[in-house]
């Protein structure tokens, strides 16, 4: 393998993939270059290139952006998203709750000093000045409001906005699962 094509494959492990179900249901989010190898072997098709172009000794490969798999499978029914960093920030817009700044930090509206849980509904995205001022204070203390309440998201679009932003492209796929409305 050339050395460029290589680079390009390194640099992919950054860039995200749409993997779908055969049924068009979306399934999560893998690497350009995990799609990569599931389109070249078959395995999955192209359903929208990201417009980045690999260039090797033997011609150029376009990098898919979503992508459907062949066979379909079966996915294991999951009650409950687990709670991360990740999927609290794409819950809450990236913003704090408080003050809609740029979110830095999580906090636990009843701090867990006082008794609070570790919970969808008592975990929220915080910038760093408001966690600061906030600390192990009750919200009446401080006389601050919540923009919106705090709830555990539901369905498969969490499987994808768990990852991080979702990209444009995918949303054609992802409107008829909620996800458009949980972006919004």
């Amino acid at each position: 393998m050339p050395i460029g094509a290589s680079h390009a494959l390194d640099r992919s492990i950054v860039s995200r993939t749409l993997i779908l179900n055969a049924t068009y249901e979306p399934l999560g989010v893998i690497s350009e270059r995990r799609a990569l190898i599931l389109v070249l072997n078959s395995r999955a098709t192209t359903i929208e290139d990201s417009g980045t172009v690999l260039h090797f000794t033997g011609g150029e490969i376009s990098l898919p952006s979503v992508i459907k798999l062949n066979r379909f499978v079966r996915v294991p029914f999951r009650r409950e998203v687990p709670l991360s960093r990740r999927a609290l920030f794409a819950r809450d817009g990236g913003r704090c709750v408080y003050c809609s700044a740029p979110a830095t930090s999580i906090d636990h509206v009843i701090p867990r000093s006082r008794g609070g849980a570790h919970a969808w509904e008592n975990v929220v995205s915080a910038c760093h000045r408001c966690n600061h001022l906030k600390a192990d204070k009750h919200l009446k203390e401080l006389g601050w409001k919540l923009r919106s309440l705090p709830r555990q998201p539901a369905g498969a679009a969490w499987r994808v906005l768990g990852t991080g932003r979702a990209d444009a492209q995918w949303l054609p796929y992802l409107e008829p699962f909620g996800v458009v409305e949980a972006i919004a």
